[in-house]
């Protein structure tokens, strides 16, 4: 416990001498550094606090220092991700389908050389990945995907299509489920693949969405080309590889209402910005208990999380926790934009405009996203059958 005392005081100093004070401010998804060959950095601040980052391995703290990490256990990741967290810090490197959701994988699946080709170029943000799982026939059923890649002994040949990949458009490579056998049952005969999205045979259509971002695409493959050298895991079995990372994913989507992205303002602030007090209680009893009651299962929330977090350090955690993690993270933030909306009024009607300050416009905006956070990742329809089924083992 000392030893971690003194750890979290040297992780402060550091972060309050190099995190430049504008990359102490909420940010909007814009203004992070994405990486990859397309991404650029929003302004110098953000560069060098990315190459500061970088230096001490932080990018990727919990990755091994071969692979472009920094080596931490799991309880100085932790505390890391906690003092970055308080102090506001954004992340360097904003933790998308290669840093939280491909590396990982790629620990624990890749070969050695795979994981030395791939993991660096992630950590130093030259690679910007996405993901091509679901398909239009393969959404929720995601075992159903029909885009198919034909042997060609040192290499396949892929044909067909994937939806809803997340900044395709800006991504190099793309981790791809393919089916390589037609006639087997349909969650064998897929295998998982690393595909370089610059090559001939790839395109990309933007899909506009509610928000007014596009970050969505349809990706389309025509005879595209994938080495053998780049399947992760066995052919024929890349279900169980897949079934891994949506475990990262839904991580993922439950931690993204904790990074330092989005609105500033929590519902308590909120409140105290736009509504009447008395003796320091909202006036209008409704919002009131609302947000008591919002405020409960968000420190609920915070609980269930250290405590599978000493599971996880125990080696005790069901791995299908991550899908409560999911259901319940996402559906809090989507009560959390509602909750803020209401309490602010005719204010939280603010889009574009005058009239409407920066935070105004960030909170409408979020509040659009979040629609989307119950649906991506898989919905939160099949994340309480995983729980049903999988955690509490009721019957069909």
């Amino acid at each position: 416990m000392e030893n971690q005392e003194t750890f979290r005081r040297e992780v402060a100093n550091w972060l309050e001498e190099n995190c430049p004070p504008a990359m102490r401010e909420p940010a909007r998804p814009e203004d992070l550094y994405n990486g990859g060959s397309k991404g650029e950095f929003p302004c110098e601040d953000a560069r060098l606090w990315f190459e500061r980052m970088l230096a001490r391995g932080w990018t990727a703290p919990d990755w091994p220092e071969e692979y472009g990490g920094a080596g931490l256990n799991k309880d100085e990741s932790k505390i890391l991700k906690q003092e970055m967290k308080r102090l506001g810090c954004r992340p360097a490197l904003a933790a998308g389908q290669g840093l939280a959701m491909l590396g990982p994988a790629l620990l624990e699946y890749g070969t050695e050389q795979q994981k030395r080709e791939h993991l660096p170029k992630i950590a130093r943000g030259e690679v910007r990945w996405c993901q091509g799982y679901s398909e239009p026939g393969a959404g929720s059923d995601l075992a159903n995907i029909q885009c198919k890649a034909e042997d060609k002994g040192d290499h396949f040949l892929v044909n067909g299509t994937k939806i809803w990949t997340s900044n395709a458009d800006a991504a190099d490579w793309i981790f791809c489920l393919v089916r390589t056998d037609s006639e087997a049952p349909k969650h064998e005969g897929i295998s998982f693949v690393l595909m370089d999205m610059a090559q001939q045979g790839v395109s990309v259509s933007p899909i506009e969405l509610i928000s007014g971002d596009s970050d969505f695409c349809q990706t389309f493959f025509d005879n595209a080309r994938v080495e053998k050298r780049n399947m992760l895991g066995e052919q024929n079995k890349g279900w169980g590889v897949a079934k891994r990372l949506l475990q990262h994913e839904r991580t993922l989507m439950s931690e993204l209402s904790e990074l330092a992205v989005g609105p500033r303002y929590s519902p308590s602030e909120i409140a105290r910005r736009y509504l009447p007090m008395a003796d320091g209680k909202l006036l209008d009893g409704n919002l009131r208990q609302q947000l008591t009651q919002y405020d409960m299962d968000a420190m609920v929330m915070g609980l269930a999380k250290q405590k599978a977090f000493e599971e996880g350090r125990q080696g005790t955690l069901d791995p299908n926790t991550t899908s409560f993690f999911k259901y319940y993270a996402t559906e809090l933030d989507q009560r959390c934009s509602e909750l803020k909306l209401a309490l602010m009024g005719t204010q939280g009607l603010g889009w574009e405009g005058e009239g409407f300050d920066s935070d105004e416009r960030m909170e409408a905006r979020h509040w659009a996203h979040s629609k989307i956070l119950t649906i991506a990742g898989g919905s939160s329809e099949i994340q309480l059958n995983v729980v049903a089924k999988r955690v509490l083992q009721l019957p069909d």
